[in-house]
């Protein structure tokens, strides 16, 4: 892989993670019910999660990419109008008067199992890793050592983004309660997300 490829994986983690879906929301949850500490244990078990997506996207869909990548137009058109539904959908959440509760407090480890069964679940990061990175990596190219930068690539990326969730929600609890601050987020969140839902379809495979 080249150095332009990396960027381009790194910056499309960044902005996918970056924007609230459920890993998001159940991590703000975890900070608000349990602490910053399940907070980041919850964050490895999604980060976990993550890497095991990029190798299945790496091991698993090289040979599929390289024989069917055609495939992967309508695959990418798909995932372009999910990313849009779950536009509309934050946008209209934004009108709700539900606030973001917590659970009972919980330990480092059932926090960590916790993010990582999120994640395994979350269509989200499905669509990205199964769909979206095949046309952002040529995975027919990736060699043993970029496998390698792309783990660290995904952990750093992640931890990066879920970090200050974690940290916001566990020092500012009562203002993530408030559903104004819950309006604004998911309108901000629904704006990302539509312009990921252009940018997914407008580009070429």
């Amino acid at each position: 892989m080249t150095l332009a490829g990396f960027i381009a994986y790194a910056l499309a983690l960044c902005v996918a993670a970056a924007v609230p879906g459920p890993g998001v929301v159940a991590l703000v949850a975890r900070a608000l019910s349990s602490g910053f500490r399940a907070a980041m244990a919850f964050s490895a078990g999604l980060i976990l999660g993550d890497l095991t997506f990029l190798s299945a996207a790496v091991f698993g869909l090289a040979l599929i990419a390289e024989t069917l990548g055609e495939v992967f137009v309508v695959v990418r058109l798909c995932a372009g109008l999910y990313l849009a539904y779950l536009a509309v959908r934050l946008w209209r959440a934004a009108g709700q008067t539900d606030r973001i509760e917590g659970g009972p407090a919980d330990r480092p480890l059932s926090s960590f199992i916790a993010g990582i069964t999120i994640t395994l679940a979350n269509p989200k990061t499905i669509v990205f890793y199964l769909a979206i990175v095949p046309t952002i990596v040529d995975l027919r190219t990736v060699t043993a050592g970029d496998f390698g930068i792309l783990v660290g690539l995904t952990a750093l990326v992640l931890a990066g983004v879920m970090t200050p969730y974690a940290a916001l929600a566990a020092r500012a609890r009562e203002s993530l309660r408030k559903p104004v601050f819950r309006a604004r987020l998911n309108r901000s969140a629904a704006a990302i997300m539509a312009g990921a839902a252009i940018w997914t379809v407008a580009r070429r495979a």
